[in-house]
């Protein structure tokens, strides 16, 4: 097939068991990006033991060696992200400012986790007997699986990989089956660096044959996942039956407080860059707006008219503010979402009109509902789209309950002056990221990542808190 991309295992590339599948262009759907193989449930066993193979070589290769390694990649992400970063927004749909922002992101990754290399330190410990010696090491894991998500197609693929690489593992990496395109320029990069065969390997496919194999198998040691709490509850389920470790990052249901003291320009723009960025296709995204009585009303005038303003167009055009959506499927069920609001007697403030886009795509207008309630569906359930409620509460007591009152726990926002508000909000809000005056959506590097409740299980992500899943502590004795 022309214009078909391979799987790349044992550090070969190789033709898919299964037919190729077509990458389309959420902006437009006569842009077909490429096909890209499918990989079958014995390939991934392939995979799987070339990593043994290569894994063993490579927690041997000199920091020095390994550090190179990394840094090149980082170097040629950073250095290529006007391109990469069209290809990512291409089939992704987010806006090209975004992609290309996630590409040169992914480089940081990169470029830190080569610094961890050189990082590895271990402890000496004093025994409580007499003559004797402590050391604890930090070993790596061995093959570690990795499952990305299709609405960062290389940044949270990267965070993943990355730490794997640099603590000595060797990596299987099973991207979402809709965005293989970011996945295999990623894996393109990483197959001309000096890797013993085996170290990194590509099974695009899809998750109920290439997956299952991956999250099934009893000779990884380790899966880190991102995806839905559905798909993660699986995840966990299959790795426990093998003792197999886990790390989950999967729904949420964030939500940004308003206080009757905000600055409501700043509130605005927080808000819209939490909810509607990337289509509010993010984890981190403030789906749920609780504001204060007292400016409710000023808030939603003025949060209306930035949506009314804000373009919604093709990805790579200039001055879009809102891309498509990634799929026919997400598309509609956000349409779904919609209309589950309404009839539970939600009012659409902003949104529900045709969105006129001279190119055909997965438009839809970015939506805004007011009176609702945090019973609600819509304000229970993740929706992984353009689309916002606000919940109206008479004040900083009652919208701190409310933001708790969620299965979920990722992030949580609080807009306002007060210091002591700010601070008893940092202490009190059941979530793993809090910002204070900042969009729920954006995150630093070097720093963990990660949540409570069913959003996220296991050890956190990113900084260097990642050491704590991809490496095993070993103890050591010795009798001077």
């Amino acid at each position: 097939m022309p214009n078909s991309h391979a799987l790349y295992i044992g550090g070969e590339w190789v033709a898919g068991a299964h037919a190729a599948q077509p990458n389309q262009n959420p902006s437009d759907l006569s842009d077909t990006i490429g096909h890209y193989d499918q990989a079958s449930a014995e390939q991934v066993k392939q995979a799987i033991s070339a990593a043994q193979a290569g894994q063993k070589i490579w927690a041997e290769t000199a920091l020095e060696a390994r550090y190179s390694v990394l840094m090149a990649i980082g170097n040629e992400l950073i250095a290529r992200k006007d391109e990469l970063g069209e290809l990512l927004s291409r089939e992704e749909g987010k806006p090209l400012a975004e992609g290309k922002g996630e590409v040169y992101r992914s480089g940081q990754f990169f470029q830190y986790y080569a610094a961890e290399v050189l990082r590895q330190i271990d402890d000496r410990v004093a025994s409580v007997r007499p003559g004797v010696e402590i050391e604890t090491r930090r070993e790596p894991l061995g093959v570690v699986g990795v499952i990305s998500p299709w609405n960062f197609p290389m940044a949270t693929a990267v965070w993943k990989i990355a730490p794997a690489l640099a603590f000595g593992n060797a990596v299987v990496f099973k991207p979402a089956n809709l965005v293989p395109a970011s996945a295999w320029a990623l894996t393109e990069i990483i197959s001309r660096q000096n890797l013993p065969a085996g170290t990194f390997n590509l099974v695009t496919g899809n998750g109920r044959e290439a997956g299952e194999a991956l999250i099934t198998s009893r000779h990884v040691q380790a899966i880190t996942f991102t995806g839905s709490l559905e798909v993660g509850q699986r995840v966990a389920s299959a790795t426990a039956a093998n003792l197999v470790k886990c790390q989950l990052e999967m729904g949420s249901k964030n939500a940004l407080i308003v206080l009757d003291d905000a600055d409501l320009d700043l509130a605005v723009e927080a808000a819209f860059a939490g909810a509607y960025s990337g289509s509010g296709q993010k984890c981190t995204a403030s789906s749920r707006l609780i504001v204060v009585d007292a400016v409710h009303d000023q808030f939603v005038h003025k949060l209306t008219a930035k949506l009314a303003g804000a373009k919604v167009g093709p990805a790579l055009s200039d001055g879009t503010a809102i891309g498509p959506i990634a799929s026919k499927s997400q598309l509609e069920a956000n349409q779904r979402w919609v209309s589950v609001a309404l009839e539970e007697g939600a009012t659409m403030a902003f949104g529900g009109d045709h969105v006129n886009v001279d190119a055909d795509g997965y438009y839809m207008q970015p939506v805004l509902f007011t009176n609702t309630t945090n019973n609600m569906s819509i304000n229970r359930d993740e929706v992984f789209g353009p689309v916002a409620c606000v919940i109206r509460v008479p004040d900083y007591d009652a919208a701190l309950a409310t933001l708790n009152d969620t299965n979920y726990g990722l992030t949580a926002g609080l807009i306002t002056r007060s210091l002591q508000r700010a601070s008893d909000f940092k202490a009190r809000a059941e979530t793993g990221c809090v910002m204070v005056n900042l969009a729920t959506a954006g995150t630093d590097y070097h720093v963990p990542f990660g949540g409570r409740k069913d959003s996220s299980f296991g050890p956190r992500e990113q900084g260097q808190y990642a050491r704590e899943f991809y490496t095993v502590i070993k103890t050591c004795y010795t009798k001077a």
